[in-house]
């Protein structure tokens, strides 16, 4: 395995590291019981890290000892937006190695731009840390399998942002499915319709901004000039970072779709798409595309487009399982069943149940009562979120490639299309290294 001591020592940038016993599971050794404090730390402060540390805050006897991010002018608002919530002041550090080096820190939260999940989950993992990290998992599927073994290695108690799996109206929804009222499903629709999603107009490269560690934001990724258009938000329609529409709402809807039908990897898939509304804007990632994956006895269709709302069911985002009885449609507003049969109804109509807007607060109380149980069983644990990140990005490479693409889970490779295979695992640039684990 490389461990982060063996990086350490291999490459120059890493002159921050810490000290491990390479191979030891130590999360589980430091679970706080029911009533001790538990102590975060937050790696990638601007959107989603922000907003999940927030709701770390607001449970019971937790504290927030040191912020991360590359940005200054971010950390530190942050680091005064922290302080406000609990009245003390974190920490603050531009380098996420620093970081983990402070004594007392039991969780990490990881907010960074998917390209940069995998390392800080790694190393928070060799540490005994406890986990919250954003979704998806990772921005390819060795990463994720990385990732996933990391967890299996060391124990750690993880939980990722797919939040929907501990939003009471969307469990119910599933319950409905899972009785079998609907028949035989044959079909299940999964789309995001994103009409707050512009198209992002073209602009220059530029100076870095004051204040960031622009070759430290990169990482792994190529080596470009600075461009707005690539930095903070921005990144998810840029392939060196993340996956688009399909990884970035697509985790979370086509989780949906395969926790109603109990299933796991497709057999095979194929997707089509581009720039179709917005060819020359700056973005890279498709904002109209359809995936089509197969699974035994039903197909699960994946479509989305930006700058949109005409979703399914009048819906711009959501999951409808198609069965012989009805359809049951569920999205963040709610749940219903519309019953086939027209007159003569298949089924009772479901009039819509909705939902309370909970879901990330639920999230992250699950969380901090598996640490305080010492479960690693998770509302969406790393095997979950695995699962549903792969899936998400053989759509991606279905679309690249432009072939229908056949699945070998169990080795964790497409079947005959080295092709494919070339888009399993990331290229990450000197002097950081993927680990093996």
């Amino acid at each position: 395995m490389t461990d982060r001591r063996e990086f350490i020592k291999t490459t120059a940038m890493a002159t921050a590291g810490v000290t491990m016993v390479a191979g030891m599971p130590m999360a589980m050794n430091s679970c706080a019981g029911a009533n001790d404090k538990l102590v975060c730390a937050a790696i990638g402060v601007n959107g989603m890290g922000f907003a999940d540390l927030q709701a770390f805050l607001r449970q019971e006897n937790t504290e927030c000892a040191a912020l991360c991010d590359v940005d200054e002018n971010v950390l530190n608002r942050r680091i005064a937006d922290v302080e406000k919530i609990q009245g003390t002041k974190p920490k603050g550090f531009k380098d996420f190695r620093k970081l983990l080096e402070e004594p007392g820190i039991d969780v990490i939260i990881i907010g960074t731009p998917d390209h940069w999940h995998t390392l800080p989950f790694v190393y928070a993992a060799q540490e005994g840390k406890q986990i919250y990290c954003e979704k998806p998992l990772a921005n390819t599927i060795e990463e994720i399998n990385v990732m996933e073994r990391a967890q299996q290695r060391y124990g750690n108690i993880v939980q990722v942002g797919q939040w929907q799996r501990s939003d009471k109206h969307w469990l119910d929804a599933v319950d409905f499915v899972h009785s079998g009222k609907l028949g035989q499903i044959r079909a299940v629709r999964t789309w995001s319709y994103q009409g707050w999603m512009k198209s992002i107009p073209v602009k220059p490269d530029g100076p870095v901004p004051e204040g960031v560690d622009y070759d430290f934001w990169l990482g792994p990724a190529k080596a470009r000039p600075f461009n707005p258009n690539r930095f903070h938000f921005n990144f998810r329609w840029f392939w060196d970072y993340a996956g688009g529409l399909m990884t970035d709402w697509g985790v979370h809807i086509i989780d949906f779709g395969l926790f109603g039908m109990n299933a796991k990897a497709p057999k095979s898939v194929m997707s089509m798409g581009g720039k179709y509304g917005y060819p020359d804007d700056a973005a890279e990632t498709p904002d109209t595309m359809q995936a089509l994956f197969e699974f035994d006895d039903y197909t699960m269709l994946w479509d989305h487009a930006t700058n949109i709302d005409g979703g399914y069911y009048g819906r711009s985002h959501g999951v409808g399982f198609v069965g012989n009885n009805g359809t049951l449609v569920v999205d963040r507003g709610g749940w219903e069943v519309i019953p086939e049969g027209g007159k003569n109804p298949r089924m009772d109509r479901v009039e819509l149940t909705k939902g309370d807007g909970q879901g990330l607060n639920n999230h992250m109380e699950n969380f901090v009562d598996c640490i305080r149980k010492g479960s690693t069983d998770t509302n969406c644990h790393i095997g979950i979120a695995a699962n549903t990140a792969r899936v998400a990005h053989l759509g991606n490479i279905a679309l690249k490639t432009g072939e229908r693409l056949y699945w070998d889970a169990e080795n964790s490779k497409f079947i005959g299309n080295e092709k494919a295979n070339v888009y399993l695992t990331p290229n990450y640039r000197a002097p950081w290294v993927l680990p093996k684990i």
